[in-house]
C-alpha cells in the first residue's frame, strides 16, 4: 500500500499521454480517388461518390478514435478510484469522525539537492488526503463516463479526455504530496489543464477569452502562493509538510502571518474567493462536464484543501484567520445574491460554488477544519450532480438560459428526480448530505462567537452573512428548480432545415452514459451526510432549515403569482447590480485593465517613435550623406581630372604661401 499514491498519480499521467498519442495511431489516410477528370456526366458522379466515401471513411476513423480514447481514459481512472478507495477505507472514516492524528501511508522516492533546502520527493496518504483522493477520482470517473455521451461526435474528444486524466493526476499529486514544492508542481499543472479544457471550443472567441482569464487570474494568486511556500520553507529549514508543521512553535508571528497571507492569495485564486473569484463564472464557457470537474473535485477544492493541510500554521496566524473570515462572509453572501439574478443555469451553479466554498473557508476561519472538509466532500457530490444534470437539461433544450426551459419534469423524469436531490442538498434540507455538513460549518461559526478564535467583529460578520446566505441559497435553488422543471414548456422556434431534411426534436432522456453517472452521484448527494459523526445542534439546525424554507417560500410565492415572470424580481432595484455580480469585473477593468492597456500603448508608442525613430533617423542621415558624396561620383572623367588638378593647385599654393 505504500506505493498506492504513486501508482494512482502515475496511472492517470500515463493515461493522459496515451490518450494524446494512441487513439489515432496508426494514422491511415482514406483511399484517394484516382479517376481521371473528364467532362462527362459520369465523371461528376464519380467525383461525388469519391468525396462521399472519403467523408464516410473520415467519420468512421473519428468514431474509432473517440471510442479508443474513451477506454484509455475510463479504465485508468476507475483503477485509480479503486486505489484511492483502498487507501481511504480506514483513515478516511477516521477523519470524518473527528480524528486529527494519522499514520501516513507512503514513502520518499528521492531527494533533489538544490544547493540550499532540498526537495523531498514524498507521496503519502493520511486521514485528510486519503478521503480527498476518493472524492477526486470518483468525480473524475463520473465525468469521464458522462463525457462519452455528451461529446459523442466531438472531433477533439481524444485530447479532451486526455487532459481530464492529466487534470486528475495533477490534483492527486496535490492531495498526496508530502513536500510543498512537489505539491506546487501539481498545483501549476492543474492551472494549465483548466486553461486547455475551458478553452476546448476555442473557435468561439468568448471561450478562448474565458480560458485566458482563468489562467491569468489564478496565476496572479499563484505568485503569492509560491512566495508563501518559500517563506515557510526557509523558516522551517525544509519544504516537507510534516517538518513545516512541527516547526510552527519556533516561528515568529510576523513570519507566520506573512507566509499565510501569501498562501491565502493562491487559495483565493484557485478556490475562486474574493477578490480573485471573477474567473469562475466565465469558466462556464467550457463543456459542462468540465464545469462539474472544476467545481466539485479539482481546482476549487485545492485551495480549501491547502488551508486544511496547513491548518496548524493558519491557527497560529490569527490575523490571517480574521482576513479569511471577512472575505468568506462577504463572498458567500455576494455570490449567493448574484446567483439569484442569473438567467444562465450554469452561471447560477457557478456563483453557488463561490458561495459554498466561502462556507468552507468560513468554517476554517472559525477553527474547524473537519467541518469544512466534510462540507467539501458533500459539496463535491451534490455540485457534480447538479452540473451533470444541468448538462443533461442543456443537451435536451439546446440552451443554457432558463427563459427557454420549463415543464421539463415530464420529459426528463430521471434528471428531474436527481437534480431535485442535488438542490435539496444545496439548500441543506434533511436528510440530504448538505444538511449535515452545512450544520457542522454553522455550528463552528456559532462557537467562534464565544471561543475567541476570531475577533468579535469578524466572527459576528461571518456568522451573520452565513445565516443570510442560507436564506438566499434556498431562494436561488428554488428559483432554478421551478423555472427549469415547472410551469409551461417554452416553445423555441427551430431554424428552417435544409431542403429534404426533417426537423428532429429530442424528447427523450439523455444517453445512458450520461444518466448512469448522474444516478450514481445522487446516492452520496443524498446519504453521504450519515458517513461522518453526527454532531447536530438542534437550535442551529432548526434556524438553518427555517431560513432555507423561508427563502424558497418567498420565491415560490412570487413564482406562483406569475409563473411566466422571473421570481428574481423580488430583488427590486438590487436585481441589476446582482445580475452584473456587483460590477466587480468592470471595477477591475477600470482600476487595472485600462491603465495597463494605456501603459502598453504608451510603451509601444515610445518604442515606435523614440527607439525606432532614432534607428530610422540614423538611416535617413546616412542615406542623405551618401547622396552628397554621390554627387562627386557621377562617372564624369573630366570632372574627376578637374578635381584632381584643383587639388594639386591648392596644395601647390598652400606650399608656397606657408613655406
Amino acid at each position: 500500500m505504500t506505493t498506492f499514491p504513486l501508482l494512482a498519480v502515475l496511472l492517470l499521467a500515463l493515461a493522459a499521454f496515451a490518450g494524446l498519442l494512441l487513439p489515432r495511431w496508426p494514422h491511415r489516410r482514406p483511399p484517394h480517388n484516382n479517376n481521371k477528370t473528364t467532362t462527362t456526366p459520369q465523371t461528376s458522379t464519380t467525383r461525388q461518390t469519391g468525396a462521399s466515401g472519403q467523408a464516410v471513411a473520415e467519420a468512421a476513423a473519428g468514431k474509432r478514435a473517440n471510442t479508443r480514447a474513451a477506454w484509455l481514459a475510463i479504465i485508468p481512472t476507475a483503477a485509480a478510484a479503486i486505489l484511492a478507495t483502498w487507501l481511504a477505507w480506514d483513515p478516511g472514516f477516521a477523519y470524518l469522525n473527528g480524528a486529527t492524528t494519522s499514520r501516513p501511508t507512503g514513502q520518499t522516492y528521492g531527494t533533489i539537492v538544490t544547493g540550499g533546502i532540498p526537495i523531498s520527493l514524498t507521496l503519502q496518504a493520511d486521514n485528510l488526503s486519503s478521503i480527498l483522493g476518493v472524492l477526486v477520482t470518483a468525480v473524475a470517473l463520473a465525468v469521464q463516463v458522462y463525457s462519452v455521451g455528451y461529446l459523442k461526435d466531438d472531433p477533439r474528444y481524444p485530447s479532451y479526455s486526455a487532459f481530464i486524466s492529466l487534470f486528475t493526476s495533477a490534483m492527486l499529486l496535490v492531495v498526496y504530496a508530502g513536500d510543498l514544492l512537489v505539491l506546487y508542481v501539481g498545483w501549476e499543472i492543474m492551472g494549465l489543464c483548466s486553461y486547455l479544457l475551458i478553452g476546448h471550443w476555442w473557435e468561439d472567441r468568448d471561450n478562448s477569452r474565458a480560458a485566458i482569464k482563468a489562467f491569468l487570474v489564478t496565476r496572479l494568486g499563484d505568485v503569492g502562493f509560491l512566495f508563501g511556500i518559500f517563506v515557510l520553507g526557509t523558516a522551517a529549514g525544509s519544504f516537507r509538510i510534516a517538518d513545516v508543521v512541527s516547526k510552527v512553535p519556533e516561528m515568529s508571528a510576523a513570519t507566520l502571518v506573512t507566509a499565510t497571507m501569501l498562501l491565502l492569495a493562491g487559495v483565493a485564486g484557485k478556490s475562486a474567493q474574493v477578490p480573485l473569484h471573477t474567473w469562475l463564472p466565465d469558466a462556464m464557457a467550457g463543456p459542462t462536464p468540465i464545469s462539474a470537474l472544476i467545481h466539485a473535485a479539482t481546482m476549487v477544492a485545492a485551495g480549501i484543501f491547502i488551508v486544511a493541510r496547513l491548518f496548524p500554521v493558519f491557527l497560529a496566524a490569527r490575523p490571517t484567520l480574521d482576513v479569511l473570515a471577512v472575505l468568506a462572509g462577504l463572498g458567500m453572501l455576494g455570490a449567493a445574491l448574484a446567483a439569484l439574478a442569473q438567467d444562465d443555469l450554469k452561471r447560477v451553479l457557478a456563483y453557488s460554488t463561490v458561495s459554498q466554498l466561502a462556507y468552507m473557508a468560513g468554517g476554517l476561519a472559525a477553527g474547524s477544519d473537519t467541518a469544512a472538509i466534510f462540507h467539501l466532500l458533500t459539496h463535491g457530490a451534490f455540485k457534480a450532480l447538479l452540473f451533470l444534470c444541468a448538462g443533461a437539461v442543456i443537451h435536451h433544450v439546446g440552451s443554457n438560459l432558463m427563459t427557454q426551459m420549463g415543464g421539463l419534469r415530464r420529459e426528463l423524469p430521471v434528471t428531474f428526480v436527481t437534480m431535485t436531490i442535488g438542490f435539496a442538498a444545496l439548500m441543506g434540507i434533511p436528510p440530504a448530505s448538505g444538511f449535515f455538513s452545512k450544520d457542522g460549518v454553522l455550528l463552528a461559526m456559532d462557537d467562534a462567537l464565544t471561543s475567541g478564535g476570531l475577533t468579535d467583529a469578524a466572527a459576528l460578520l461571518l456568522y451573520g452573512c452565513a445565516l443570510a446566505t442560507v436564506a438566499v441559497t434556498g431562494a436561488y435553488a428554488a428559483r432554478a428548480w421551478l423555472r427549469t422543471f415547472f410551469g409551461e414548456a417554452r416553445t423555441v422556434a427551430l431554424p428552417e432545415p435544409e431542403p429534404g431534411t426533417a426537423h428532429i426534436v429530442d424528447v427523450t432522456e439523455a444517453p445512458r452514459t450520461m444518466l448512469v453517472p448522474v444516478i450514481l452521484l445522487a446516492v452520496p448527494a443524498l446519504l453521504l451526510g450519515f458517513a461522518g459523526e453526527l454532531h447536530l445542534d438542534l437550535g442551529v439546525a432548526a434556524i438553518s432549515i427555517v431560513l432555507a424554507v423561508l427563502g424558497a417560500g418567498v420565491v415560490y410565492a412570487f413564482w406562483r403569482s406569475d409563473p411566466l415572470a422571473d421570481p428574481a424580481r423580488l430583488l427590486g432595484p438590487l436585481r441589476g447590480p446582482c445580475e452584473r455580480a456587483f460590477s466587480v469585473d468592470a471595477l477591475y477593468a477600470a482600476l487595472f485593465v485600462r491603465p495597463v492597456l494605456a501603459l502598453a500603448r504608451l510603451v509601444v508608442r515610445t518604442d515606435d517613435v523614440v527607439v525606432d525613430g532614432a534607428v530610422r533617423g540614423s538611416g535617413r542621415s546616412a542615406r542623405g550623406l551618401s547622396g552628397v558624396l554621390r554627387l562627386a561620383q557621377n562617372g564624369n572623367v573630366q570632372l574627376y581630372v578637374s578635381g584632381l588638378l584643383a587639388g594639386v593647385l591648392l596644395i601647390a599654393v598652400g606650399a608656397v604661401v606657408f613655406t
